[in-house]
C-alpha cells in the first residue's frame, strides 16, 4: 500500500514544528525524508504533545526521539529542553536541572529564550545550570 503524500497544510505544520524545534538544515531529500526518520518524528510528535499540554505524551516521545538518535544538535538540545520543561512543570527539579545540563551539552550554544529564562518554574533552575562552569 502506498503512503498518501502530506497534504499542503500538513507539510507546512510539519516544517514549523521543525523550525520551532531548532531543525538545524533541511535534508537533501526534503522535508519528507526528516518526518520518515523515526527519532524526528518522535521529536516532532513530542513537540505537538507539549504544545497541547500533553506532559506525558511530550516526555514519552521526547525521550524516544533521544533514544532513537537524533542528527542534529540543535534537535538534542530542543528535546532536552522541552524535556526539562516537563519535570519542572510536575517539580522533577533534579531532572529538569539534568535536561538542562544535557541541553548544553548537545549544544554548546544552548540558550532559552529571555521569556523562557523568566519562567517561574524551570527559570530559576535554567540560571542555575548556566551559571555553572
Amino acid at each position: 500500500m502506498r503512503a498518501r503524500p502530506l497534504g499542503r497544510l500538513a507539510a507546512t505544520l510539519v516544517a514549523v514544528a521543525l523550525l520551532q524545534a531548532g531543525c538545524a538544515v533541511a535534508p537533501q531529500g526534503g522535508l519528507s525524508e526528516v518526518i520518515q526518520r523515526p527519532a524526528e518524528r518522535a521529536l516532532l510528535a513530542g513537540l505537538r504533545a507539549y504544545d497541547d499540554g500533553q506532559y506525558g505524551d511530550a516526555e514519552q516521545a521526547l525521550t524516544l526521539a533521544l533514544r532513537t538518535g537524533l542528527v542534529s544538535a540543535k534537535d538534542r538540545a530542543a528535546a532536552h529542553k522541552h524535556l526539562a520543561f516537563v519535570y519542572c512543570t510536575s517539580q522533577r527539579l533534579k531532572p529538569c536541572e539534568g535536561a538542562f545540563r544535557a541541553a548544553r551539552v548537545a549544544d554548546a550554544e544552548f540558550l532559552l529564550s529571555r521569556a523562557e529564562a523568566g519562567h517561574p518554574l524551570w527559570g530559576p533552575v535554567y540560571k542555575r545550570v548556566a551559571s555553572a562552569p
